[in-house]
């Protein structure tokens, strides 16, 4: 683990902590409301040694489990972390005697950790003598697998992405109400991969009615994923008894209530990290509104209908003023859309 004199990282670091990133990004949704870490073990020579990932709750934390893959190798290693390793006893051990036991000579990690109960953990390294260093692809990390947990460590609250598709001029449907399909195979590919990586899926009432949708996370082929994430319905209404959303293939929450925050509680009482709004209008205005909206992920497709519904409702903004206005963090393609990925320029809820 070398630093460059202009104080940047060496190529086999960044190489050893992209590899933590994916390995926490392949255990993203299977591990709330512990964080998806990865970790990543070069012995002295440094050579990938080992690779690991947080297992789903109660079981081996990521450290461990790259730990165990190297062996005796990791003596006098480098251990690349995705977050800070833990300084607690919870359900596990500490992930800092797992890494002294080892007898790693150096640990790199990319945030530190928020949550107080777990915190410390590099002061505790460096007391037995571990060298550690920190902020590699930090960026990378806080925008990706572990954004909601952070947020969720930090605020006690789940994090929202408001997830929409619409034409250019903003319309989730036409004047007739047809809306399939918007969005491009594509995208609707990497939503349901989305969809698989997240904790719970919700949808307003309304929507559920009008669109009998099962919001599940299915292949392109339409077969269901082998993890399905936590279906909420928000309304004080019925569900029909046949309704879609109440089959067998995923657990559904009813919650009858338009309060955001009351809905928020009930999912962070159930230990949900990472939301996924998806409908409707009513709702995401709702959320909005409310400032508990964290990111907007939209797919605009290349196409203008001048009539039908918009993709947001009355979101309590009625001078320019007051817009809420965001950050957008990546642009890309998907399909023949255009895929966005925004965040409040203001933390939510101080406009």
């Amino acid at each position: 683990m070398d630093v460059d004199p202009s104080g940047g990282w060496d190529r086999s670091s960044r190489a050893a902590m992209a590899l933590a990133v994916a390995a926490s990004e392949d255990v993203r949704g299977t591990t709330s409301p512990n964080p998806p870490v990865g970790c990543v073990v070069l012995d002295a020579a440094g050579e990938v040694v080992g690779v690991g990932a947080t297992q789903p709750p109660g079981g081996p934390h990521a450290e461990v489990m790259a730990l165990r893959a190297a062996g005796e190798r990791a003596r006098g290693g480098t251990a690349f972390v995705t977050l800070e390793p833990c300084a607690h006893h919870g359900r596990t051990p500490p992930c800092t005697e797992a890494l002294i036991s080892a007898g790693v000579a150096a640990v790199v990690h990319a945030v530190v950790d928020p949550n107080p109960r777990a915190a410390g953990g590099a002061d505790v390294l460096r007391a037995a003598g571990v060298r550690v260093e920190s902020g590699l692809l930090a960026r990378e990390v806080e925008r990706g697998p572990l954004r909601a947990w952070l947020h969720y460590a930090r605020t006690g609250q789940p994090h929202v992405t408001w997830k929409y598709a619409a034409t250019l001029d903003g319309r989730s449907a036409a004047a007739d109400g047809t809306s399939k399909w918007i969005s491009s195979a594509e995208s609707r590919a990497e939503v349901h991969r989305v969809r698989r990586q997240v904790d719970a899926i919700v949808a307003g009432l309304g929507t559920v009615l009008a669109d009998d949708p099962q919001l599940t996370a299915r292949t392109p082929e339409g077969v269901l994923a082998d993890r399905q994430p936590l279906r909420v319905v928000v309304g004080e209404g019925d569900l029909p008894a046949g309704a879609r959303v109440l089959d067998d293939s995923a657990e559904t929450l009813h919650l009858r209530t338009r309060d955001v925050d009351e809905v928020l509680a009930a999912l962070a009482g159930r230990g949900v990290v990472d939301v996924l709004l998806e409908g409707g209008p009513r709702l995401a205005g709702a959320f909005l509104a409310a400032g508990r909206v964290h990111r907007v992920l939209a797919y605009l497709a290349p196409t203008l209908l001048g009539a039908g519904p918009a993709a947001l409702a009355d979101a309590g903004i009625t001078t320019i003023a007051d817009a809420l206005r965001l950050v957008v963090e990546d642009v890309t393609t998907s399909g023949g859309d255009v895929r966005i990925s925004a965040v409040p320029a203001a933390p939510p809820g101080s406009r």
